[in-house]
């Protein structure tokens, strides 16, 4: 179960609020957009508001990519190439225990959205936590990088397993491989078997999506 302190964290993501203290890259981006867009509690609706919002986020995060030296000039050789998944391409990072995502938060109406959900990640899913590499320019849309340990698999997933996980830290099962934790206020979906690795009888979450609601 969740600690005190993870639980305090989380409500704060939920309801918008600046997570204090020494942060992580992840957080620090997650903060800037926070102090200046409010927190969207209203899963998939209002797309096209949403999306004028997500352009602004995208500017904002331009300019202070730009002030914060966030712009990422190295990336792996398209020969480490891993995979393409529904919001990413995966690369090798060069020493091989990490892999490379750039990502362009397609799941995601907004960016803010975006980084709630990884900080969410890194909270619940400490062994495979993102690092906030930068951001890069790609016909014309922003894109972020993220780094994140490579976990190889030595067995198949058992999504019954990974419901009795889940459900042991108060996420209900709604349909299919989405989850809900009402008591959180947090939504994680697309928990199929190619997110999730299993080694030496151990569940990787690698691969999540959060939304945070409200009531």
């Amino acid at each position: 179960m969740f600690s005190d302190d993870t639980r305090k964290r989380l409500e704060n993501i939920v309801k918008g609020i600046v997570l204090e203290g020494e942060e992580d890259n992840c957080t620090v981006v997650r903060n800037l957009l926070c102090a200046s867009f409010r927190t969207s509690t209203t899963v998939k609706k209002d797309f096209e508001g949403q999306s004028r919002i997500k352009t602004e986020q995208t500017e904002f995060l331009r300019h202070h990519s730009s002030q914060k030296n966030w712009w990422v000039n190295d990336l792996p050789d398209e020969s480490n190439f891993l995979t393409r998944g529904g919001e990413a391409k995966i690369y090798f990072a060069p020493d091989h225990r990490n892999v490379v995502k750039i990502n362009d938060g397609v799941y995601y109406a907004t960016w803010l959205e975006f980084f709630n959900s990884v900080v969410i990640h890194n909270l619940l899913f400490v062994n495979t936590a993102y690092t906030f590499l930068g951001f890069i320019e790609k016909e014309g849309s922003l894109l972020a990088v993220l780094k994140q340990p490579f976990i190889p698999s030595d067995a198949p997933v058992d999504l019954e397993e990974v419901k009795k996980l889940l459900a042991f830290n108060g996420f209900v099962n709604t349909k299919r491989n989405d989850y809900f934790n009402k008591g959180l206020g947090i939504i994680l979906e697309d928990m199929h078997d190619e997110n999730i690795i299993v080694n030496s009888n151990t569940l990787f979450f690698i691969d999540t999506v959060f939304y945070t609601v409200s009531e």
